[in-house]
């Protein structure tokens, strides 16, 4: 399962979050749009549904265009424009919670998984079993981490098995995080 393609062409990704991703685009919100509507994705609203696959092509040309250092600033901008369940207040929640949001902004068959398991007191490991790039998923974990960690700590996420990467299509990518 090679990232930007969507694991059932029926799934969809709900309006709320294709907006939330625009948003943390910033100066490259225009670009975004232009590139969503390209796609068939025009003047994304709330509450609305989208083909999920309309959505990675996206960001494969976002990746294809701008480079994947992209993908990784976008992902990296996503936890923060989140809204976040007021009991997620430690690295460890927050991690276990991404899964849970990506269910809740998907539907229409199987859209992979986000899993997380706390390794030691401050370390886990998160496998990422889902069509996205693996560089937004590297920028969403690591600014995840950083929103929750303790002040003066800085996570760092690294490949577990590189080899295993999406990118050179494997199934899924695991990360390690430490904090």
């Amino acid at each position: 399962m090679a990232q930007f393609t969507a694991f059932s062409p029926d799934v969809e990704i709900s309006g709320d979050a294709v907006l939330s991703v625009v948003k943390a685009m910033g100066t490259f919100r225009q670009t975004a749009s232009n590139i969503l509507g390209e796609h068939g994705i025009v003047a994304p609203e709330g509450g609305a549904w989208y083909s999920q696959q309309a959505w990675l092509d996206t960001f494969k040309e976002i990746a294809e265009t701008m480079g994947d250092i992209t993908l990784r600033m976008i992902g990296e901008k996503i936890p923060e424009v989140a809204l976040w369940p007021p009991d997620v207040d430690t690295v460890g929640k927050a991690l276990a919670s991404i899964d849970v949001a990506y269910h809740m902004n998907h539907r229409g068959g199987n859209i992979g998984h986000y899993t997380f398991e706390a390794v030691g007191k401050r370390s886990g490991k998160m496998v990422c079993e889902n069509p996205y790039p693996c560089d937004l998923d590297m920028g969403i974990i690591e600014s995840t981490a950083s929103k929750f960690a303790p002040e003066g700590v800085h996570p760092v996420v690294k490949h577990d098995r590189p080899q295993c990467c999406r990118k050179k299509g494997g199934p899924a990518c695991t990360y390690l995080i430490t904090w």
